[in-house]
């Protein structure tokens, strides 16, 4: 009994007990981070040498506006080379003089550009170290005129306004940085108007197809329905200047069935039974056209894929070619043997050359 009486005792003095909750953290501080670095600023600022020393700042900026001054001495050196050594057909040497000396001339130029910017930029400009907090890029005035601000502390900093002879020289290293570049370049162009030259090729009248690259002439006979020959004009093997002829004068001969042809007026007798003729070179930008469907009867350029569809006289049915593969009027002669009844009627290769 005297154990239930102290039970309930206990009991009633625990229900006496307030239990108290723990404060609520407020969301978003209930956890703060001990460790959270500083910002430890910039560290100290060492002064160059040509910081302390007026006469190493005068010698700095002389070795920098010499450097431009090579660099212009070094492009025109280029495009004088360029013209004063010609490469000459055939001479091995003139290539390798002419490579020589453009890569030398070349070489001192844009080293000197280089050199000279990174020299000023380390010895020169000003060196302390900057930092920017970001900001929202607006267009109001007070952007516009920061701007300017920024624009003249930068040619403070920079000394461009100051340092005139370097100001001046590099300008002029600039100039003459893309004369080798424009004389090279504007070389690369044909020496004559290219419309003239690829109007007219190798082909004439009566001239045999022959096969590439043996110059075997080809029958008639030999060219079965759905066979594909790679051809050039006859005697193209024996010529000083093959290469440049076989690059315009290349054909495809193919054979189809007659009636699967649709011509236009004015070619009913540029196909023999069936075999047509046409220029290798695409149109686009003058890949060799080298791929036959046969089933299709479909011509692809594996450069960028442009499609000719052979039935159709070549039209382009796919790809940036914009015009059909010229054709060459062909026959045959007393023996059998394929040739051509005259040049191509129209220019061959890309069609971004201007024509006539």
């Amino acid at each position: 009994m005297a154990q239930h009486d102290d039970g309930g005792d206990n009991a009633a003095a625990g229900s006496a007990v307030v239990k108290s909750e723990p404060p609520q953290a407020s969301r978003g501080t209930a956890v703060i981070a001990s460790d959270a670095f500083e910002n430890p600023g910039l560290p100290p600022h060492r002064l160059r040498v040509t910081d302390i020393d007026p006469q190493k700042d005068r010698t700095a900026e002389r070795r920098v506006y010499t450097l431009f001054y090579l660099s212009i001495v070094g492009s025109i050196l280029a495009v004088a080379f360029y013209v004063a050594f010609p490469i000459i057909p055939g001479d091995t040497a003139s290539v390798r003089l002419n490579t020589l000396l453009l890569g030398l001339a070349i070489a001192l130029g844009l080293l000197s550009l280089g050199v000279g910017a990174i020299y000023w930029s380390k010895n020169l400009m000003r060196g302390d170290e900057l930092s920017e907090d970001r900001h929202l890029t607006r267009g109001s005035e007070e952007t516009r005129a920061r701007s300017i601000e920024i624009f003249k502390e930068g040619n403070q900093e920079s000394g461009f306004g100051r340092r005139t002879l370097i100001r001046n020289s590099l300008l002029g290293a600039l100039v003459a940085f893309p004369l080798p570049g424009i004389v090279l370049f504007r070389d690369l162009a044909p020496a004559a108007d290219p419309v003239k030259q690829l109007e007219h090729t190798m082909w004439a009248k009566g001239m045999r197809l022959t096969h590439d690259p043996s110059g075997t002439p080809i029958k008639a006979s030999d060219v079965t329905i759905g066979s594909v020959f790679h051809v050039i004009p006859e005697g193209l093997n024996s010529k000083a200047d093959r290469l440049e002829e076989k690059a315009k004068a290349a054909v495809l001969l193919m054979r189809l069935k007659p009636e699967d042809l649709h011509v236009s007026s004015g070619r009913e007798t540029w196909n023999y039974n069936g075999i047509v003729a046409y220029s290798k070179i695409c149109t686009h930008v003058g890949c060799p056209v080298a791929l036959y469907e046969q089933q299709t009867h479909h011509l692809l350029c594996p450069c960028h894929s442009s499609t000719f569809d052979v039935t159709n006289e070549c039209e382009v049915i796919f790809g940036p070619a914009k015009r059909p593969l010229p054709q060459l009027p062909i026959a045959i002669d007393s023996e059998g043997y394929l040739v051509a009844q005259s040049d191509f009627h129209e220019p061959v290769g890309p069609s971004f050359w201007e024509r006539t």
